[in-house]
């Protein structure tokens, strides 16, 4: 599960976090902690793994990639790497790139973005324009392009109804409002739910099969 701090603050969601791993002490558990870059997450979550705290992923809206340079000069990406290692936290890193309510890029550099970020994350990120609006298949097959091998999750969008379409392109996503509640934002519906999961299910058994 993510963990989103949706009307708090970073300080409030903390309790939250440690309440959430010592309820359940053996869950994966991510956090996204909303309007804020790697630079300042990555010392928290460093800080509660010495506590005791484990936070398996951190999801982060923006990564800072400047698709306007090289992926060796990456500022921001790279003072953001750098927090990371000083943090000592030790999970999995999604970069939002070309990410839905930051930064707009014009789809002519999805591609390069996409690429360049493969070097600063461990799962490259994206979105459609807003929370609940899927992307165009366009854009996520040239994010594919771009990723090569390396990880793509999807952030928005996604619901049990459209699952097939992206599921071929990307590797894992985030969902929350494609499984919610009609009209409620914060409870999901049990039915959208186990649709959505018998999907997935249909999909790792494909897999295996595959292989």
């Amino acid at each position: 599960m993510l963990l989103i701090n949706h009307d708090i603050t970073v300080e409030a969601f903390l309790p939250v976090i440690r309440a959430m791993r010592r309820q359940f002490p053996t869950y994966w558990i991510g956090a996204n902690f909303l309007a804020v870059t790697g630079k300042d997450a990555f010392p928290i979550l460093g800080d509660l793994q010495r506590d005791g705290i484990r936070v398996d992923a951190y999801w982060a809206d923006d990564a800072r990639i400047d698709e306007t340079s090289s992926v060796d000069d990456q500022k921001e990406a790279a003072s953001i790497a750098n927090a990371r290692r000083e943090s000592e936290w030790d999970g999995l890193y999604f970069g939002g790139t070309c990410f839905k309510k930051q930064r707009e890029v014009a789809p002519k550099h999805y591609e390069v973005s996409a690429r360049i970020a493969t070097s600063w994350m461990d799962v490259v990120t994206t979105s459609g324009t807003a929370t609940g609006h899927a992307p165009e298949l366009s854009k996520v097959a040239t994010f594919r392009r771009g990723v090569g091998e390396a990880t793509l999750a999807l952030a928005s969008g996604l619901t049990p109804e459209n699952a097939h379409l992206f599921a071929p392109m990307i590797d894992c996503f985030i969902i929350g409002t494609g499984i919610n509640r009609s009209g409620d934002f914060h409870n999901f519906d049990p039915a959208k739910l186990a649709r959505l999961m018998t999907f997935v299910r249909r999909q790792g058994e494909v897999t295996a099969t595959d292989i």
